[in-house]
């Protein structure tokens, strides 16, 4: 399977979590990994901000994944889409429709324990 694994994902992995848990599952797994430039962002600043290893943490997406990068065909469905959700889920954020917008393109899925993706069929929910 193929599969975006998000911030909130990375974040329990690097924590060693039980959800952590289920995110090396995937990781070791057969399937394709992907991650997006916007996601290695989010992640660094809260590794930093909670003054743990920041070069663990970006080897470890960095080894582990494929980067995704975001083209301008991808920024401009990301903004329609982040326009229209933002209308029912008034605090989705850009890069949460970024995302949607690459899994979508890829036809994969998104590891994700994030609420804001909890309707959407491209989630993998993984609390």
């Amino acid at each position: 399977m193929r599969y975006i694994i998000d911030s909130y994902a990375w974040i329990e992995y690097l924590n060693g979590s039980s959800i952590g848990e289920k995110v090396m599952k995937i990781l070791r797994g057969d399937n394709e990994i992907y991650s997006l430039n916007l996601i290695i962002a989010e992640v660094i600043s809260m590794i930093k901000r909670n003054n743990s290893n920041v070069d663990i943490a970006y080897r470890a997406i960095t080894l582990n994944s494929k980067i995704a990068e975001v083209s301008s065909e991808i920024a401009k469905e990301a903004g329609l889409f982040h326009a229209e959700t933002k209308k029912k889920i008034k605090n989705f954020g850009l890069v949460d429709s970024l995302i949607y917008a690459v899994a979508r393109k890829l036809n994969a899925k998104i590891l994700t324990g994030d609420e804001h993706f909890k309707e959407f069929k491209e989630a993998v929910m993984i609390k």
